[in-house]
């Protein structure tokens, strides 16, 4: 006897609910380890521990060096990373001509986001450090995460260029617009939902990073704010990795508050470019 055939709506039904069962397994394990980090983190948030200055060898007092530190950084990544990258990713995507060395370009932007976090601060130790005399300071560590996020920045961009339709383009010419008007006018406006993801993208993993800042730019404790950009800083993700590492004795609640509000920095990050992203979708034209 043959086999009966799966009609196609019972395929379908069948391969949605091993995607559905796929996600659920995917996105289950992610959910656990955010409420158990608000469990045991919860405890240790007060204004004092948000707002007061590490002491005692950072088991008591606060986190504002390393908040603030972190948002210095994130906000330099993004001064230095951002235009280059967006600028890099338009001049490919309408620009450069599909040849050879454009797609040895590509390539070459793909394999830069998959290189370690750690070789990226070494190479900012050794440019920007120690050859350009920085020194261990904001500007050092921005532009050595800004060099990190540059590769998710234009691939994201590149794409979110490239989705958009030819048509548009092809109208907007014939209308009589330049290309770079068609490009800032019409292409720009439409692909801004995924330029706004691969920023966010890039300055979350510029936040979360250890190694980069911790060659180029992090103090182990300062219980001041930074003055200039070539001051040394604290950041939450460096400030995580000593307080649990380095420092016998330390309240795990403290560590686990200290997580928190990293995560609560990122989830914030993201829950602004959400936002944005959902207003420019809905302007979107197509």
């Amino acid at each position: 006897m043959r086999k009966r055939r799966l009609i196609p709506q019972q395929a379908q039904k069948i391969g949605f609910a091993g995607l559905s069962l796929l996600s659920l397994i995917t996105v289950i394990p992610i959910i656990a380890i955010v409420i158990y980090i608000f469990i045991q983190g919860t405890p240790a948030i007060s204004w004092e521990f948000l707002t007061g200055m590490p002491s005692n060898g950072m088991k008591s007092g606060g986190l504002w060096p390393a908040i603030i530190g972190t948002f210095y950084l994130t906000v330099g990544t993004a001064i230095f990373s951002v235009p280059l990258g967006i600028a890099a990713a338009i001049y490919i995507a309408e620009y450069a001509p599909n040849n050879q060395w454009t797609r040895l370009i590509r390539i070459a932007i793909i394999n830069l986001a998959g290189i370690p976090s750690v070789v990226y601060g070494l190479f900012g130790l050794g440019l920007f450090v120690v050859f350009l005399n920085f020194g261990t300071s904001i500007l050092a560590a921005s532009l050595t995460l800004s060099i990190m996020t540059l590769p998710v920045i234009i691939s994201t961009t590149e794409e979110a260029l490239r989705a958009v339709p030819t048509s548009f383009r092809v109208v907007s010419i014939s209308l009589g617009a330049t290309r770079w008007q068609t490009i800032k006018r019409v292409v720009l406006p439409q692909a801004l939902p995924g330029i706004l993801t691969g920023v966010i993208l890039g300055l979350e993993r510029a936040a979360g990073e250890t190694a980069p800042i911790l060659f180029t730019g992090a103090a182990f404790f300062l219980p001041q704010l930074p003055h200039s950009m070539f001051d040394a800083t604290m950041a939450l993700p460096y400030h995580l990795f000593v307080i649990s590492t380095q420092v016998p004795g330390m309240p795990i609640q403290i560590q686990y508050g200290t997580v928190l509000v990293l995560l609560l920095f990122v989830l914030g990050m993201n829950i602004a470019a959400t936002l944005i992203r959902s207003r420019a979708r809905a302007r979107r034209q197509w």
